[in-house]
């Protein structure tokens, strides 16, 4: 159990924060407010102060989960292209989600049709998938079935490994190591042919 967040230190951003480090801890389904009141030191219902409801500290959360995952692959892809940017940010993802479970499932939430700062957050994350698919030569409404299955893939993976679904005896990273050199492969087979790029 982490120490407790001062009481003097508290902010929206500090309870936002503090109630992700209790998602990875207990689940991002089964975070409450009375649970994270305890592990800040206060009473529940001074934390209406902070953030209004249970949804508003998901939602908060969420953003804070969709910006920490954009800047892990952004940072991931940096300098590298083609099937090395896609290996670098699968390697990424899967790390991440590893070590942060609540907050990896707070990605998965959309957000609300008129919630612009939610939907750029998740933007943001997702616009490194598009730039690693560029340099596959896939554009427009290809791009985004790739993009779609790329990150599709590497979910389906993560949350099985997360819930300890792998019960072979067989190394997982082994496993998603063939995972991923099948979608680079997928990927280099859509690459279109010099003369079409051309056009």
């Amino acid at each position: 159990m982490r120490t407790p967040v001062p009481r003097a230190g508290l902010s929206r951003a500090a309870v936002v924060a503090a109630g992700a480090e209790l998602a990875d801890e207990v689940g991002f389904a089964d975070l409450t407010m009375g649970l994270l009141a305890a592990r800040v030191g206060v009473k529940t219902p001074s934390l209406y102060k902070h953030v209004v409801s249970l949804d508003a500290l998901r939602r908060g959360i969420g953003i804070q989960a969709k910006q920490e995952l954009g800047n892990v692959l952004a940072r991931a892809a940096v300098g590298r292209s083609g099937a090395d940017a896609v290996r670098a940010i699968a390697d990424a993802h899967r790390s991440w989600a590893l070590e942060h479970p609540g907050r990896y499932a707070a990605t998965v939430r959309a957000p609300a049709a008129d919630d612009e700062e939610d939907r750029r957050a998740g933007d943001e994350a997702l616009q490194v998938f598009f730039d690693v698919l560029a340099g596959f030569g896939l554009r427009d409404a290809r791009a985004v079935d790739a993009a779609r299955t790329l990150r599709s893939a590497l979910h389906g993976f993560v949350s099985l490994e997360g819930a300890g679904g792998f019960g072979l005896p067989r190394d997982v990273t082994g496993s998603y190591r063939f995972l991923v050199d099948s979608l680079v492969a997928g990927l280099q087979a859509e690459r279109p042919a010099p003369e079409s790029r051309s056009r």
